[in-house]
């Protein structure tokens, strides 16, 4: 009996050093990656070491496009995407958006440097599979997990649970407007507004024409951009007369063209809007 105890206990030692040993040589291995996507950029920062991450894509270090805090993205290397930096950074793994230079991909499959590309996604539990698939090519499903878990408990947080559901349009540059069947007309859904596109016979993409606008107006008019951009449309004399029908708030660009975490700060800022509505 004791020596079956003991012979149990070695076994047990045994299994639980060879766990060990699998976790080491895991983290030796760990693939080195080069981000040419900053979308990409975003969920690296929260599912990768940072000693994985050979370099990002340039937009990251932009203040007018990154999608992460500058100080982060400043501590790595950066890549325009071109074959020959991607290459000098000696990757394992190369994840970028779905337009590669062909060129890019060439050089790639010489050098046997392996090619994730992510599109753009169109909901919610898409961006959800793009984190599982971009951490599981770095090896770190778990951490892609949790990542994931944060965007459900960040939506049902931002969820509106009673009340109207004031007509919206996040609006860009120019009066491009997401219609349905995009992340962005999602996420306002979730957060208790209706997407004002449809209404207009649009899409998925559209320019608004400023008719439709004042024909019938939005209650809430989310301006990607600062109220002083440049943008004339926004600055017509006619929208300026529809200031009292219509809340003209602020969208940050960077919550607009991408998922992954970006989701979290866009449905926290979606939430807010329209509780002080």
């Amino acid at each position: 009996m004791v020596l079956a105890v003991a012979v149990a206990g070695c076994a047990s030692q045994a299994a639980d050093r060879a766990a060990q040993d699998d976790v080491r040589k895991a983290g030796s291995t760990l693939p080195r990656v080069v981000s040419i996507n900053p979308c990409v950029d975003a969920v690296l920062m929260q599912v990768a070491e940072p000693g994985q991450i050979a370099a990002i894509s340039h937009y990251s270090q932009d203040p007018r496009a990154t999608s992460i805090p500058l100080e982060q993205a400043r501590r790595f290397a950066a890549t325009s995407g071109t074959a020959e930096e991607v290459v000098a950074q000696a990757p394992d793994i190369v994840i970028a958006g779905a337009h590669v230079a062909p060129a890019t991909i060439a050089a790639l499959h010489r050098m046997h440097i392996r090619l994730v590309q992510i599109g753009v996604p169109e909901s919610i539990a898409e961006s959800q599979e793009q984190i599982r698939t971009i951490a599981a090519a770095v090896h770190q499903r778990q951490r892609g997990e949790r990542l994931v878990a944060r965007i459900d408990a960040a939506v049902r947080a931002a969820s509106a649970q009673q009340g109207s559901t004031p007509a919206a349009l996040i609006w860009q540059g120019g009066g491009l407007v997401p219609g349905e069947g995009t992340l962005a007309s999602e996420l306002l859904s979730r957060t208790g507004y209706r997407n004002m596109s449809p209404a207009y016979g649009f899409k998925r993409w559209d320019v608004l024409p400023l008719e439709h606008l004042v024909a019938r107006p939005p209650q809430v008019l989310l301006s990607v951009g600062a109220e002083d951009s440049n943008d004339r449309m926004l600055r017509h004399p006619v929208l300026a007369g529809l200031r009292q029908a219509i809340a003209v708030r602020r969208y940050p660009e960077r919550l607009l063209h991408c998922g992954g975490p970006t989701i979290i700060d866009a449905v926290g800022h979606l939430a807010r809007i329209r509780r002080a509505l």
